[in-house]
């Protein structure tokens, strides 16, 4: 399993519960492709959200994110971590 971090934008002024209600639609169909999605981090400032996920492909995650109503704008493979 690929590790992934995905970019949303445009979520100007998003609130804590609506990341968490985000997050939790993508842990309801995350099975179905395969995927986990670990955590998301968001600022409401720049409508900027990140989420780190692990997953067989980035079409995957862009898959689950698109059935939930919040498809990535950009996703990452993050080959190295420490």
């Amino acid at each position: 399993m690929a590790t992934y971090m995905d970019v949303h934008r445009g979520m100007v002024g998003i609130t804590s519960e609506q990341l968490k209600e985000a997050h939790a639609a993508d842990l309801a169909v995350e099975k179905d492709e395969g995927v986990h999605f670990e955590r998301a981090w968001a600022d409401p400032d720049s409508g900027t959200v990140y989420c780190l996920s692990h997953g067989p492909s980035m079409e995957a995650v862009q898959r689950v994110h698109a059935r939930t109503g919040h498809a990535a704008d950009e996703i990452h493979e993050v080959p190295l971590t420490v």
